[in-house]
């Protein structure tokens, strides 16, 4: 299965909703990616002038930060992939997020934005998927000469 398949015919079936769908996913994936790219960054010491190394940072953050900067690529290959496993890994590492600094902001830090951001991301997800239910739902009960 190739990533980009250029000058090909889109899948039968596939509309302007799935195509959007796809594309939102491969954002998502593309933010996940430097996310953690850029965690994997202040660990090894090349951002934050190396005040955030993983031997210069307390326990509760070498956990949180060795564990988010696997997961976040991990979880864009599989939004990328398109792959079921890929949003349910976003799940686990957006809602690592929200509880490190909405649940423990005097451990962590407040980021208020990145709350708002994977909330906003999580409803735009909710409602994809359930515009993609009632589409797939309408053209499932539509009679069809081959239903007969």
């Amino acid at each position: 299965m190739a990533i980009l398949q250029i000058g090909t015919a889109p899948e039968t079936g596939a509309g302007a909703l799935e195509a959007s769908f796809r594309l939102f996913l491969r954002l998502v994936a593309l933010s996940c990616l430097f996310a953690g790219l850029h965690y994997w960054s202040r660990l090894i010491g090349l951002s934050d002038g190396g005040v955030s190394r993983f031997d210069l940072i307390p326990a509760y953050w070498q956990f949180a930060a060795a564990s988010l900067a696997v997961l976040l690529p991990v979880a864009a290959v599989g939004l990328w992939m398109l792959v079921p496993w890929g949003p349910v890994i976003w799940v686990v590492a957006a809602g690592a997020e929200v509880v490190m600094h909405k649940g423990l902001p005097l451990w962590f830090g407040e980021r208020p934005l990145l709350v708002i951001a994977h909330a906003v991301v999580a409803s735009v997800y909710i409602g994809f998927r359930v515009a993609l239910f009632v589409k797939r739902r309408q053209e499932a009960s539509q009679v069809r000469p081959d239903s007969l």
